[in-house]
């Protein structure tokens, strides 16, 4: 191993004068020998890059592909290999003389000097998106130039997704004005400075790059032996070390990476590694035969020599200084290192809020194990910064983002399985997406009562309760929970069910999110076929005879017809609208059209639409990035019937524009079949869930808890409120006893307190007096 600087040695190929599918041969044939990395560049390497008898025109003139062209084909034809595109940022030319412009004078490069390239910009986001469309494989080089540090900084500013402001230069070579940031790459694109041994060249490299390119070969055009290097590179590295400190970085941040052409003696290449810290060498080839004697002959002892242990990528000085105070990150343990993501890691765009809340965590921890969830907890729970669990992201209520605390999301637990056929028994990943289980359960003819949304993630609705297309039918997500595996406070694993350990399971349903992680839910599913769903855009200006006819038509439906109703804000000189959705647990387009029709004659139809589809066809939705900003406001209650007195309060709440969504769900049915005090979950009696989103907590709230009157209970997955009463509403005096003598003894330090906290019976205690 190279002591060094610690990184792994990496042997990759630079693809020279290669047409198009001698390119995609080639990386594929790397592929298949072990090679790490392939790269190419905006002038394919000819016989004039080594005769310098060649005009300076003749060596400038581009005479390739354009690159990103060419990796897009070898990524698309390669599965494993890290791609990389040495390219030239596009600069204007500079002023005459006397005009006070820039020098054009330019340190070393690896590429001759060109009035051609690509704009910065433009690189920025066409690394960005290869990098997504290939998983994170891709890394970028910069030919050196007068221009090459202002360009760094706009192509970083391009994958710095996660500032909201637009990105804005003004420099000697470059102006930007103002343009939107992002894509945001998949993961952190390394960016190399690829130039000779220049010291200007060098010291750019030091601040700007995480690479350090220098171009050689047995006998290169500098005349330079393979054998001269290791000093001429212990000379580089001094002053890249010596500058990489006066700006605040770690030497070992930057990778030493050297070019060199035909196939050289491993006793040659051996000090590269060994004495000047090369982490990486590119065979630049376009000869199959080089290839192969390289990865047979050479590489071998470069491999064994260098050592197999993996040393932990030292986390540049940028990512450092976007770290959060409070939160040790040098303690994150290794098994989630690789993983983890801070404000300065160009993915941080992605995980920082969810679908409705905007956050600004200080680390985002994204264990794929149970053991690795086990982990996350021991660490999370020693930092004095708040911790938010999260599953999907797309939870109203629940805590899943915040700022400057911890977020552990179990996104990457997803899988699906089926346990036992028999029983339709299926174990379901905590950070799955209720869309995916759907399609995963519908070849089955399976399905499992889920919400309404199949972005939806598994782990919060399943621990708070679930109502769902099904649930008059088939009732709750959680009356179909039959086991879990999860992770305790303290860091501990631990099963649950009817049997063992029955009191946390008790908890789980209903108030999970208080108790621990759940790492896997096991559920027996039912069997369901095609369905018919409708959808009916009414004229809800009579909103509380609208409110009463559908409550009451909902009610004395059969059990599989389950409705929602959605009210929108009035519009000035516009009648109310409403939207009513139903589903039909049927196939037979005549039991369909009998069970609608009481519903659809509640108000003036304006229009409507009846489809039988499958159940996952309904809950097929998009799983983009969550993008939140700021903090929803949310209400939620329980009622059992839509009377007049709350039909009237709902009705003066939509006519005061303080709520854009309003919506009721229809439940009862087989939900009220459970007893009460079975599950953590309590509102049994209801036959409807209300929810109303606002923009003002206050203006919301005022309309709002005049209707508190009439409500039977709370479902907490939509309400934002933290107020303590809302506890009480959701949960009864003796299960909120129950729950807080359980977390007494599962939680007492209140580790996971942040989503509708329920405080140990002690801490409770103390509180009262």
């Amino acid at each position: 191993m190279n002591t060094r600087y610690g990184h792994s040695l990496r042997l990759g190929l630079l693809l020279t004068g290669t047409d198009r599918d001698s390119a995609a041969e080639l990386a594929r044939l790397g592929e298949e020998l072990g090679y790490d990395l392939i790269a190419v560049h905006d002038r394919p390497a000819t016989s004039d890059d080594r005769d310098r008898s060649a005009t300076p025109d003749d060596q400038d003139r581009p005479s390739g592909l354009d690159p990103w062209t060419v990796l897009s084909w070898v990524a698309g034809r390669t599965d494993r290999v890290t791609l990389a595109a040495l390219t030239r940022p596009a600069v204007a030319p500079a002023p005459a003389a006397g005009s006070g412009g820039a020098s054009a004078s330019a340190p070393e490069p690896v590429l001759p000097a060109a009035a051609y390239g690509t704009v910065p910009t433009v690189i920025g986001r066409a690394a960005a998106s290869l990098d997504l469309l290939t998983g994170g494989r891709v890394e970028l080089a910069l030919a050196a130039g007068p221009a090459t540090g202002e360009a760094a900084d706009i192509i970083r500013g391009i994958w710095s997704a996660s500032e909201r402001s637009p990105l804005s230069h003004d420099g000697e070579h470059y102006r930007v004005p103002g343009t939107e940031r992002g894509p945001a790459p998949a993961h952190d694109i390394p960016l190399w400075i690829a130039g000779g041994t220049d010291p200007e060249v060098l010291r750019l490299a030091a601040r700007k790059a995480d690479a350090w390119l220098l171009a050689s070969g047995p006998d290169d055009a500098r005349g330079r032996s393979l054998r001269d290097l290791p000093a001429a590179l212990t000379k580089a590295n001094a002053v890249i070390d010596e500058a990489a400190k006066e700006a605040g970085r770690d030497p070992r941040e930057i990778r030493r990476v050297v070019q060199v052409t035909g196939v050289p003696q491993a006793s040659d290449l051996l000090p590269l590694i060994e004495e000047a810290g090369v982490g990486t060498i590119l065979l630049a080839t376009g000869d199959p035969g080089e290839v192969r004697r390289f990865a047979g002959d050479i590489a071998p002892a470069l491999r064994a020599a260098a050592g197999k242990d993996q040393v932990p990528q030292v986390k540049s000085s940028f990512v450092r200084s976007k770290r959060h105070p409070g939160i040790d990150y040098d303690a994150i343990p290794a098994s989630l290192a690789a993983e983890a993501v801070e404000p300065g890691d160009t993915g941080y765009a992605r995980v920082r809020s969810t679908y409705m809340r905007g956050g600004a965590p200080g680390l985002v921890l994204r264990p794929g194990t149970p053991e690795e969830v086990s982990d996350a907890v021991r660490y999370a729970r020693t930092q004095p910064v708040k911790l938010s669990i999260r599953s999907g992201g797309h939870g109203i209520s629940g805590r899943s983002t915040n700022r400057g605390g911890i977020v552990i999301d179990v996104s990457r637990m997803n899988t699906i399985e089926v346990l036992d056929k028999e029983t339709r028994r299926v174990r379901i990943g905590p950070g799955a997406r209720w869309g995916d289980v759907a399609a995963e359960l519908a070849p089955h003819g399976w399905a499992l009562s889920s919400g309404d949304y199949g972005s939806v993630g598994v782990g919060g609705l399943a621990t708070a309760g679930g109502i769902g297309w099904f649930v008059r039918e088939h009732g709750l997500t959680i009356d179909h929970l039959r086991a879990v595996e999860m992770v305790l406070a303290d860091g501990s694993r631990v099963r649950a069910d009817e049997n063992e350990n029955a009191d946390l399971f008790w908890a789980v349903r209903g108030a999970g999110a208080n108790f621990g992680i759940v790492t896997s839910f096991e559920f027996e599913v039912d069997e369901v076929g095609d369905v018919g769903f409708a959808q009916f855009i009414v004229d809800a200006s009579d909103t509380k005879g609208l409110l009463e006819r559908w409550g009451a038509a909902v009610e004395a439906a059969p059990r599989d017809v389950t409705s929602t109703l959605l009210i929108g804000r009035p519009q000035p000189g516009q009648p109310v609208i409403g939207q009513i959705s139903a589903v039909v647990d049927s196939a037979d387009s005549d039991t369909i059209v009998s069970r609608l029709q009481p519903i659809a004659g509640v108000a003036p139809l304006l229009d409507y639409s009846i489809q039988v589809m499958p159940y996952y066809a309904i809950m097929a939705g998009p799983h983009g990035p969550q993008m939140g900003q700021g903090e929803p406001v949310a209400r939620s209650g329980l009622a059992d019937h839509l009377t007049p007195e709350l039909a009237a309060a709902a009705e003066k709440l939509v006519r005061s524009g303080q709520t854009y969504f309003f919506q009721i769900r229809g439940m009862g049915g087989a939900s009220a079949d459970v007893p009460p005090d079975a599950t953590a979950y309590a509102g049994r009696s209801a036959n409807f869930q209300l929810v109303a989103f606002g923009q003002s907590e206050h203006g919301l709230a005022e309309q709002w808890d005049p209707m508190i009157e009439h409500f039977s209970g709370l479902y907490i997955n939509f309400e934002t409120d933290q107020r303590p009463e809302r506890l009480h509403e959701a949960y009864p005096e003796g299960h909120l006893r129950r729950l807080r003598e359980l977390k007494r003894r599962y939680d007492p330090d209140n580790v996971f307190r942040d989503n509708f906290p329920i405080e140990p019976a002690e801490a409770a205690g103390a509180a009262a007096t």
